[in-house]
């Protein structure tokens, strides 16, 4: 069925549930078993059905069924944050001695966990360009066991030719992970350009309210068993409150992104116009340097881009971020609100070479009316010259 009906279709059950529209939210720590033959039979497939509550309630079940059906994978866990969802994957396919090939603009917690936790265990990571395709043939040597990617860019927004990579890989037996959480499952069909595992920071777009953490690893079947196995190992768990506030998004997700991406799109127009803006990255712009590479692989775009300013003092951008009032000034992304957030990629790239001279803005078009955002930020860029130096 098409993505707008199976969201509304997915992960319910009406006539297990008297009729309830909604999954119940199942709050379980303790599962009971009949007998003592029952228990050890569960014992023997614990990722079977509902063996414990860290191991999963019909809640969780729910969620992780719509989401790789939406994605077309064949199987899901649910943790407890993106970043959660990134590090099990890593530590699933990722042992002492092995190899790890990283997009260098990937966000910036998970090139933490790679610097630190992975290397103090001997676990070598290589960034690669984001433009690199199959040219990533190059880099991989006998020891790489995991080709990471994150289309787009976390901050800087470049697009990868995710096909091109997998090609290379699947041709030498390395699985492929994916960061897809701008796209979301249904704008980037991970595993139709063969991706092994995606992996969501579902507390973004899925939850698209701000009110949950929730991350989401979508994978094929022969790379479920590790996967789960290690979210276990490690005690990640989603609690059935946020899987159920996942659900919850889920159901309106292809009308919200809609919005989003079209405030964008506006908020875009009117900011390149704008004297005080160097430069625009959002790959569903027209004039984006990597819009032909969207265009061939996504299928939508969601709120999230980023602009250059031209250089100004310090605190002339900062009297125009903190007098703005319908952009948050706050991490995370995807909900329902507009947020703006300096950023700095310079600190985060080893690969590529940052040439940004002004200061680099991350912006989320949230769902309010676009024609008060561009008031908002119009108000912002006449307290920014107003407090600028001469020749601004």
């Amino acid at each position: 069925m098409d993505d707008q009906t199976a969201l509304t279709q997915l992960g319910r059950d009406p006539e297990r549930f008297d009729g309830v529209v909604n999954p119940p939210v199942y709050r379980a720590s303790t599962v009971l078993f009949p007998s003592l033959a029952a228990l050890e039979a569960a014992s023997r497939r614990p990722f079977e059905g509902t063996y414990y509550g860290r191991f999963g309630t019909p809640t969780t079940f729910a969620l992780e069924e719509s989401m790789a059906a939406l994605e077309g994978g064949d199987r899901a866990v649910a943790v407890g944050s993106g970043l959660a969802g990134i590090t099990t994957v890593l530590l699933a396919f990722l042992t002492p001695g092995d190899h790890l090939l990283m997009v260098d603009t990937v966000y910036g917690p998970t090139r933490m966990f790679c610097d630190g936790f992975l290397a103090r265990r001997g676990i070598e990571t290589t960034y690669y360009p984001p433009a690199m395709g199959e040219g990533i043939a190059e880099l991989i040597r006998p020891n790489t066991r995991l080709i990471f990617t994150e289309s787009p860019g976390s901050l800087s927004f470049e697009v990868q030719d995710v096909p091109a990579i997998t090609c290379v890989a699947r041709a030498r037996g390395i699985p492929v992970a994916l960061d897809n959480t701008w796209a979301t499952p249904l704008y980037f069909k991970a595993f139709s350009h063969g991706v092994d595992i995606s992996i969501h920071a579902a507390t973004k777009y899925v939850v698209g309210h701000a009110d949950a953490m929730l991350g989401v690893i979508n994978t094929t079947a022969a790379h479920y068993p590790v996967i789960k196995q290690t979210a276990v190992d490690l005690g990640h768990c989603a609690g059935s409150e946020e899987c159920a506030l996942g659900l919850r998004g889920l159901r309106t997700l292809d009308v919200r992104l809609a919005r989003h991406q079209a405030n964008a799109l506006t908020l875009i127009d009117w900011l390149v116009a704008r004297s005080e803006v160097r430069r625009v990255r959002y790959p569903a712009w027209p004039a984006d340097p990597d819009h032909a590479l969207w265009q061939r692989d996504f299928r939508g775009a969601s709120g999230l881009f980023a602009i250059e300013l031209f250089p100004c003092a310090p605190e002339a951008l900062a009297a125009f971020v903190d007098g703005l009032q319908l952009f948050g000034l706050g991490y995370s992304w995807g909900g329902y609100e507009s947020l703006l957030l300096p950023v700095h990629p310079e600190h985060s790239r080893s690969a590529t070479a940052w040439t940004a001279a002004g200061p680099w803005l991350r912006i989320h078009a949230g769902l309010e009316a676009p024609v008060d955002l561009i008031a908002d930020l119009a108000a912002g860029f006449e307290r920014l010259r107003s407090s600028a130096s001469p020749g601004l």
